[in-house]
This record gives C-alpha cells, sequence and structure tokens, in this order.
C-alpha cells in the first residue's frame, strides 16, 4: 500500500507561482511513475502532468504546458509540481497519483494510476 500525501496549496493571485509537493510512502518509490492531475468544482479529474520513474520521460496538458515543470528526487521520496504563470482556470484540488505497473510510461489516463492522495486546494484570485 502506498500513502500519498500532498502539500503546498494555497491562495495565489493571477500571474504567481506555487509549488506543489507530494511526498509517497514506502521505499520504493523509485518504482512508480507519477502524475499530477486536478479537479475543479463541477468539472471532471483532469490530468495535468506525469513523470517516468527515473524521470528521464515527461508529459503536460496542453494547457499547463510551458507554464508547469514536473519532477522528482528519488533520494528524498518527493514529486513536485512547479507551477508558474498561475490562471485563473488553474484553480482546483490538486491529486498526486502514483502508477506502479509501468513504471517506464507517462500516462495521462487517471484510471491507471493506482494510488491517490487526498489533494491539495490551489486557488488563483484576480
Amino acid at each position: 500500500q502506498v500513502q500519498l500525501v500532498e502539500s503546498g496549496g494555497g491562495l495565489v493571485q493571477a500571474g504567481g507561482s506555487l509549488r506543489l509537493s507530494c511526498a509517497p510512502s514506502g521505499r520504493t518509490f523509485s518504482n512508480y511513475a507519477m502524475g499530477w492531475f486536478r479537479q475543479a468544482p463541477g468539472k471532471e479529474r483532469e490530468f495535468v502532468a506525469a513523470i517516468s520513474r527515473t524521470g528521464s520521460s515527461t508529459y503536460y496538458a496542453d494547457s499547463v504546458k510551458g507554464r508547469f515543470t514536473i519532477a522528482r528526487d528519488n533520494a528524498n521520496n518527493k514529486v513536485y509540481l512547479q507551477m508558474n504563470s498561475l490562471q485563473l482556470e488553474d484553480t482546483a484540488v490538486y491529486y498526486c497519483a502514483a502508477e506502479v505497473h509501468r513504471p517506464d510510461r507517462v500516462q495521462a489516463t487517471p484510471t491507471v494510476y493506482d494510488y491517490w492522495g487526498q489533494g491539495t486546494q490551489v486557488t488563483v484570485s484576480s
């Protein structure tokens, strides 16, 4: 069982930045592909970014490409989402997720992920 804990959410003005962190439990973190998803009120959960287990592959949703960066630190069991140039439409609960079966792939489909965190709220104000 893998437990994921997100942190770093908050309130930020449009154009600002935030860095989200996700700290998975377990000693085999480097065997998981990791992803970030988000869900705004009244909307379905959507893919944001993914990173392979070594960090050699990353993948982004078109809506965040060039503004968000996903990274991981396997030595310290952390995955990050650096969010720059935040826009009002980035407001959502952000979730990190772990995928254990194909960790060398980067995947956007939420159903392939095996473990999910509780989420952290990001609110962008005008």
